[in-house]
C-alpha cells in the first residue's frame, strides 16, 4: 500500500466519511484506541472490521486520483498473465489485467510508484495503464499463474522422482498401497492445491485427464474447461490412488467405472465431491464434481425467470397436487431450479421430502434423503417409502428410469404436489420422453402441471460497452425475436409487461443496441458467472390432447408457442438485449433452438 502524508490521510478520512463507511465519532474513538495500542489507525480499524482492505483501497485510490479495481473475486485467464512474467509480478505486486487500445491494464499494490511503474512499461514494451488494488486481491491474481501451482506441485514431483531413483517398487498389496498413500503427505499436498484452486474459482468440475506422457488438469469455470496445469506422468498412480482411498473405492481396480465422493474444506467453504472414475487408453481419467455446501439459496427471480415464464411456474407450485418438470442436460441448473422452487413454498405448515443424488445443498425445514445404491436406496425404493411418511411436497433429484416415473406420477395423482427433473434437449420433449418410459398418456396429461427447458450462459461482466448489431446478427434477430418484439411503440409497455423485459426494440430494426463485457478490469472475456435461459410452459387442454394423441415434440412446441412460450434461444436474445448475456454466447449453448 502507498505511503500516506498526513494530507492524505485526511483526505482518506474524509472520504471513509463521505462514503458512511465510517462516521466521525468512530473514526475520533477508534484513532484513540489506534494510539494507546501503538497502531496505525488504518490497521486498527481493519482489525475490528470496521473497515475493510478493499474499502481502505478504493478510499486510497480516489484521493489519489487513480483507478481502482476489486480482484479479490477476479480470474485472469493464462494468456493475460503470460503478458507479465510472474516473478516480476511478485517482486512489485502487479498483475496483468489485459489488453486495451493498444496499452496494458495491470493492478498494483502500489499504483503511486512512478520508478515501478516506468520499469514494468519498459519491461513490457508498451505503455500501461495502471490501476490499484488490495494486497488481498493481488494475491488471488497471483495464486493463478501456473507456474504458482506447479511450483507448490515441485515437492511432489521430486518426491515422486527420488522414489524411482531409490529403485522403489509398488507395493505388494491394496493394504500396503493404502499406508503408503496415506501418509504421502507431498501427493495429498497436490491433490488439496488442485481443489484449492478449483473452489476458489468456482469452478464446478476438475478434470484429472492421463496422456501418454503426462497429466493434464483442467477445470470448468463458468462452463468452459480450462487447463491450469501439466503434471510429470509418475505422479498418476499416486493421486489417482489417493482419490480413490479418499472416496471408499477399490484402489487395485482399473479395469471398471467407479463412482464415490467425499468431503473437505478448501479456502475457508465446506464442499461435497462426487468423484467418477473410468479407465481409459492411457490409464483411469478422474472427474471431479465440487458441490459447495455454502452456497445459498436463490429466488427463482434471481436465476433468471421472468415474465410469463415466472407466471406460468408460480401458478403450477401453487397448486396443491401434480408434478412440475425441470429439463436440460448435465450442468444445466436443474437441481439449483427446483431448490428455488423448494425455498418458494417452504413452510412450518407443509411437509417436504426430498430424494437426492447426491444432496447438493442443506436445506432447513427440509427432509432430504441421499440415494445410496449400495444398500438398495434407489429413487423408485425410496419414493415408495417417503410416501408413508405423510409428505405434502416430493422433490425427486431425477427421474431414470419406468418405475421411478411411475411411482412420481401415482404420487401426483393421490394429492401430492412432486418436482423432478429429467434429461431431454428441449422442454417440449420432455411429455414424449414419458411416453417412451411407458406411461400411459391420460396420466401424463392429467397430471403434470408445468413443464421447464433450461441451459445456463454466461453472463457479461460490468462495465458494458454497447455496440450495434452487424448484418448478420441483425437479420438473426429479427427471425428468432420478430414474433415476438412489439411492431409499434403502442404495444411496448404491453409486450415488456408480458415478457418481463423493459425496454424492449421494436420488430424489424435495421440495427439493434447489442453490449459487451470489458474484460480489462473485472472478468476475463467479458464475462463473469452465469444465468439461466428458459423455456416454460403449462400443460393446458390443447397440449394435453396432443400427449393423449402421442404427438411428437415438434407439434407440443409449436402448439405451446402458440400459447405464448418463449423458446430458450428467444430468451436469451432478449437477454441480450437487455445486457445481461450476448448472442455469441445465447448461440454456444442453444444453437439448435428456434
Amino acid at each position: 500500500m502507498s505511503v500516506l502524508s498526513t494530507e492524505s490521510q485526511h483526505d482518506v478520512e474524509e472520504y471513509l466519511i463521505k462514503e458512511k463507511i465510517v462516521d466521525t465519532s468512530t473514526l475520533e474513538k477508534a484513532r484513540a484506541e489506534a494510539k494507546d495500542s501503538g497502531k496505525a489507525l488504518f490497521e486498527h480499524l481493519i482489525e475490528q472490521k470496521l473497515l475493510s482492505s478493499e474499502q481502505l483501497t478504493k478510499a486510497i485510490a480516489h484521493v489519489s486520483d487513480v483507478l481502482y479495481v476489486d480482484l479479490s473475486n477476479t480470474i485472469i485467464d493464462q494468456v493475460t498473465l503470460d503478458l507479465l512474467p510472474q516473478e516480476i509480478a511478485e517482486r512489485y505486486m502487479a498483475v496483468p489485467l489485459g489488453e486495451t487500445k493498444g496499452r496494458l491494464a495491470v493492478a498494483m499494490l502500489d499504483a503511486n510508484n512512478v520508478q515501478a511503474v516506468d520499469y514494468l512499461s519498459s519491461k513490457i514494451g508498451q505503455p500501461i495503464k495502471v490501476y490499484m488494488a488490495s494486497e488481498d486481491g493481488i494475491r488471488n491474481v497471483l495464486a493463478q499463474y501456473k507456474g504458482a501451482l506447479e511450483e507448490k506441485m515441485s515437492d511432489v514431483i521430486g518426491a515422486t522422482a527420488s522414489d524411482q531413483a531409490g529403485g522403489s517398487k509398488t507395493p505388494g498389496s491394496p493394504q500396503e498401497e493404502i499406508k503408503t498413500i496415506v501418509q504421502d503427505s507431498p501427493i495429498s499436498k497436490a491433490l488439496s492445491t488442485i481443489l484449492d484452486y478449483a473452489v476458489k474459482n468456482n469452478a464446478s468440475d476438475v478434470h484429472i485427464e492421463p496422456r501418454e506422457e503426462n497429466l493434464k488438469i483442467r477445470v470448468r469455470i463458468d462452463g468452459i474447461l480450462n487447463e491450469i496445469m501439466t503434471l510429470p506422468k509418475s505422479i498418476e498412480p499416486a493421486l489417482i490412488s489417493r482419490i480413490k482411498i479418499l472416496s471408499n473405492l477399490k484402489i487395485d481396480e482399473h479395469r471398471v467405472p467407479q463412482d464415490g465422493g467425499f468431503k473437505v474444506s478448501a479456502v475457508g467453504k465446506n464442499v461435497d465431491l462426487r468423484i467418477a472414475i473410468s479407465p481409459v487408453v492411457w490409464g483411469e481419467q478422474v472427474v471431479i464434481r465440487i458441490l459447495d455446501q455454502s452456497g445459498t439459496l436463490i429466488k427463482l427471480e434471481n436465476l433468471g425467470f421472468t415474465g410469463r415464464a415466472l407466471r406460468s411456474i408460480k401458478e403450477g407450485i401453487s397448486k396443491p397436487n401434480g408434478m412440475i418438470i425441470s429439463s436440460g442436460p448435465t450442468g444445466s441448473g436443474k437441481s439449483t431450479t427446483l431448490y428455488a422452487l423448494i425455498n418458494e413454498i417452504k413452510s412450518d405448515e407443509i411437509n417436504i421430502v426430498t430424494l437426492e443424488d447426491p444432496v447438493e445443498y442443506k436445506m432447513d425445514g427440509v427432509n432430504q434423503i441421499q440415494i445410496n445404491p449400495d444398500v438398495g436406496l434407489t429413487f423408485a425404493n425410496g419414493l415408495r417409502s417417503i410416501l408413508r411418511q405423510d409428505p405434502n411436497v416430493v422433490m425427486v433429484g431425477e427421474i431414470r428410469d419406468k418405475e421411478t416415473a411411475e411411482l412420481a406420477i401415482q404420487a401426483a395423482l393421490t394429492g401430492h404436489l412432486v418436482f423432478s427433473t429429467i434429461h431431454t434437449n428441449s422442454a417440449a420433449g420432455v411429455l414424449p420422453r414419458l411416453l417412451d418410459m411407458g406411461i400411459e398418456p391420460f396420466l401424463i396429461a392429467s397430471t403434470v402441471n408445468t413443464v421447464i427447458g433450461q441451459r445456463l450462459v454466461r453472463k457479461l461482466a460490468d462495465p458494458l460497452e454497447a455496440y450495434q448489431s452487424d448484418n448478420t446478427d441483425t437479420l438473426t434477430i429479427t427471425e428468432v425475436l420478430g414474433s415476438v418484439l412489439p411492431k409499434t411503440k403502442k404495444e411496448m409497455p404491453e409486450v415488456a409487461r408480458e415478457l418481463g423485459y423493459q425496454a424492449l426494440p421494436i420488430a424489424q430494426q435495421t440495427a439493434y443496441t447489442l453490449y459487451r463485457g470489458t474484460d480489462a478490469a473485472q472478468s476475463p472475456g467479458g464475462y463473469k458467472g452465469r444465468t439461466g435461459i428458459y423455456e416454460v410452459f403449462t400443460v393446458a387442454d390443447e397440449i394435453e390432447k396432443l400427449v393423449v394423441e402421442r404427438s411428437t415434440s415438434s407439434l407440443i412446441q409449436k402448439a405451446a408457442q402458440q400459447k405464448g412460450m418463449l423458446t430458450m434461444r428467444q430468451d436469451g436474445y432478449l437477454k441480450a438485449l437487455a445486457g445481461l448475456t450476448s448472442v455469441d454466447e445465447v448461440n454456444r449453448v442453444a444453437a439448435a433452438q428456434i
